[in-house]
């Protein structure tokens, strides 16, 4: 039996080892990154959940792409929780706008939340002052006044933030006209402003139509308080653009990237756990079964060949069906269905050691039958069983892959074969969302490779023909 350190040195020594050794490491530290990082309920709490994804941008490739020569409006988030200044009475939420895109805002909109008031309601306003010295007032309101019954502090929107879509707000198309027609063109037409409202706000009059005017602009709330202690504790501005994040955006709004990153521990617990259970279950069934021999090999073997018989996808829709699509439904039928073959590979291994001197001097002396199967048989076929159990990681990876892709997977969780489903069935493949479908596939193959060179590397140990010389 060769010792743990051994089998670790033979495996870096050669070339995909070391490879598939980097490549895991780097998985394994990118997945705890995300364990420490992300919230725990983060499938459930906020991916699965649209209106935390009202404010982003639907279907929208990611930002690097601007680099292979277009030059698409970025989105933006402009979020603030503390004023920038306070003059008197009047509390300033100032956000800087470099915007140096071709095209304008895809849409424009406007949040506060976590409103407290100690009388008077606050009065809000949004303002966009633009490079040209212009400023356009988008929105004014009040905060609701106090209920009867209520006493002071008064508090609002702190379960759901007051939201303006201000691209649309009759207001802010009266006074984008306004300053337009005084600016630029007496003669503009009040319908054009307001079917190209983005246009006008981020454009300057040029010929009778709207040309984007780059430059430094700023988005203010300006919220006038009666109270000292009055205050507002979220503000936020969107910009809407056509190009967001590392990796874009699916058809809800949802930050791929986060998707992505969140499906790397899953497929990593799921590769592993799959691995580790049924290799222990199909070695601890063959080890018996080999050594035991009788009406106990019978059992074992007729069980293996019934299970590996029984259609596992028409049974796992039936208890999707029955029980819903769970994550850990999946893993059960995946690990129960995948012990048959290495216990008949291991009992055929174990039917060739029990007649070794080893395990004839061991039964002499008295050894029980566990201790020759731990001590006796198992240190033979450690290494095989070590590499089928990291040779079936990526298998089990690819089978929930394929089985969320068929719409048996828990929606709820952004598994790697989750996102691939959501995207083919929503059109990604036909519309061109390329970075909807392809980082999901290229994570799997990766994920995939890296146990496979492992494997690899393991070869040599498992059979010592292809062993170098030292």
């Amino acid at each position: 039996m060769r010792r743990l350190p051994d089998v670790l040195l033979e495996l870096w020594r050669s070339a995909p080892g070391k490879a598939g050794i980097v490549l895991f490491a780097l998985l394994l530290l990118t997945a705890g990154y995300v364990l420490l990082t992300f919230p725990t309920d983060f499938g459930s709490a906020r991916w699965s959940n649209p209106a935390l994804w009202g404010d982003y941008p639907k279907t929208a490739p990611p930002v690097w792409t601007n680099s292979f020569g277009a030059n698409r409006p970025e989105h933006r988030i402009l979020e603030a929780r503390t004023p920038t200044r306070t003059d008197g009475n009047v509390q300033t939420y100032v956000f800087p706008l470099d915007y140096q895109a071709s095209q304008p805002p895809t849409f424009l909109s406007f949040s506060v939340g976590d409103v407290t008031y100690q009388a008077n309601p606050p009065t809000l306003e949004a303002v966009l002052v633009r490079p040209d010295g212009g400023e356009v007032r988008l929105y004014q309101t009040v905060i609701g006044g106090p209920q009867p019954g209520e006493t002071a502090p008064y508090r609002r929107n702190f379960q759901e933030p007051l939201r303006v879509q201000l691209d649309t707000e009759p207001g802010a198309v009266e006074a984008a006209y306004n300053f337009l027609t005084e600016q630029y063109d007496p003669n503009l037409d009040f319908d054009d402003v307001g079917r190209q409202l983005p246009f006008a706000l981020f454009g300057k009059v040029v010929d009778g139509g709207f040309v984007v005017l780059k430059g430094e602009y700023r988005l203010e709330a300006r919220v006038r308080v009666d109270n000292p202690q009055d205050s507002v504790g979220l503000v936020r501005f969107v910009v809407g653009g056509a190009v967001y994040g590392l990796m874009g955006t699916d058809g809800q709004g949802r930050d791929l990237a986060q998707g992505l990153l969140f499906g790397l521990p899953i497929a990593l617990a799921i590769g592993l756990a799959v691995s580790t259970l049924s290799t222990l279950l199909g070695t601890a069934l063959g080890l018996l079964s080999g050594y035991a021999g009788g009406r106990t090999d019978l059992f074992i073997q007729r069980a293996a060949d019934i299970v590996n018989n029984v259609p596992t996808l028409p049974l796992l829709i039936f208890m999707v069906f029955v029980l819903g699509p769970k994550l850990w439904l999946i893993l059960l039928m995946l690990i129960l269905f995948s012990w048959p073959g290495l216990t008949i590979l291991v009992r055929s291994m174990v039917l060739g050691l029990r007649s070794s001197p080893e395990v004839e001097a061991a039964r002499a002396l008295g050894s029980s039958t566990g201790r020759i199967i731990t001590y006796h048989l198992f240190p033979h076929i450690a290494p095989f069983i070590f590499a089928t159990l990291i040779f079936s990681a990526p298998g089990a990876i690819l089978a929930e892959a394929g089985l969320s892709f068929i719409g048996l997977g828990d929606p709820t969780l952004p598994t790697w074969g989750q996102i691939l489903e959501q995207g083919f069935r929503t059109g990604a493949v036909f519309n061109g969302y390329w970075w909807w479908i392809i980082p999901p596939g290229l994570l799997i193959v990766i994920t995939a490779l890296a146990f496979m060179l492992i494997s690899l590397g393991l070869e040599p140990i498992i059979n010592p023909r292809l062993r170098r010389e030292a």
